[in-house]
């Protein structure tokens, strides 16, 4: 499944997250079956939006524990155009 994951920083800072990611990565848990597809940052740098895969919403949790000290999720299952005017 296609999700869209809003990260918004805590205090509006993008530093701390920006030095955590840079010293260990995205921190996505091993066998949880998140894959990481793409990623925009808000022009002022309060927010990322990532598209993410995964087999289900739950597969997040572990990844935005590592997380949930410096940025607060919204986690949106999404699905591209095509395939939702394809279904209806």
């Amino acid at each position: 499944m296609l999700y869209m994951v809003i990260e918004s920083f805590r205090s509006a800072n993008p530093d701390q997250v920006g030095a955590r990611f840079r010293a260990k990565g995205r921190l996505m848990p091993d066998g949880a079956g998140l894959e990481y597809v793409a990623s925009w940052m808000a022009a002022d740098g309060t927010r990322c939006y990532q598209l993410m895969n995964a087999p289900s919403r739950e597969a997040f949790d572990g990844w935005i524990a590592n997380w949930s000290d410096l940025v607060d999720f919204e986690v949106i299952e999404v699905q591209t155009s095509a395939d939702f005017w394809a279904n209806r």
